[in-house]
């Protein structure tokens, strides 16, 4: 029995020199490569747009996931338990607003009975058969103008993160 605490007594030091993580995945940096469990809320304009509280926190690898690059980016070498403040410049998030998106359809081609207005959300089938948010930009007489850029394109993100856990 004295064989066996002073052993663990070892592994506890060499963990402590090394930050290595405890058995719960404590204490360890995000880097590429490890699963980042986290917390967040993100701002746009000054509104809530997104959250996790009341959920559960959102996980991924870090450097292959399909999270905004730039978000993970400023992630990297975060501990856990850390808490931060992160700003996302729009071409690091979703992209500037781009002309070439914007695209008119007739009027006709609206579902039956709806009245176009500005801004009003819908959404457009691709060829692949997924869907996608498109929003209405314009209403001329005969035509409706359709933005295809993502909803927050052009702008800047304001993410709240606290990391849960790093393994």
């Amino acid at each position: 029995m004295g064989r066996l605490i002073r052993l663990l007594s070892v592994v506890i030091t060499i963990s402590s020199i090394y930050g290595c993580a405890n058995a719960e995945g404590g204490d360890m940096t995000v880097e590429k490569g490890r699963t980042v469990t986290f917390d967040y809320t993100l701002t746009v304009d000054g509104e809530v747009v997104d959250t996790s509280r009341g959920k559960e926190p959102l996980e991924y690898v870090q450097g292959e996931s399909g999270l905004i690059p730039g978000l993970t980016k400023r992630m990297e070498g975060m501990r856990t338990g850390e808490e931060r403040k992160i700003t996302v410049p729009s071409a690091e998030a979703y992209g500037e607003i781009r002309g070439e998106a914007f695209r008119e359809i007739p009027r006709s081609r609206l579902p039956e009975g709806m009245e176009p207005a500005a801004g009003i959300m819908l959404q457009a089938e691709q060829q692949d058969g997924g869907v996608v948010p498109v929003r209405i930009s314009e209403v001329r007489d005969d035509v409706v103008v359709i933005d295809f850029n993502h909803p927050l394109a052009g702008k800047d993100l304001l993410f709240e993160v606290k990391i849960v856990s790093v393994k």
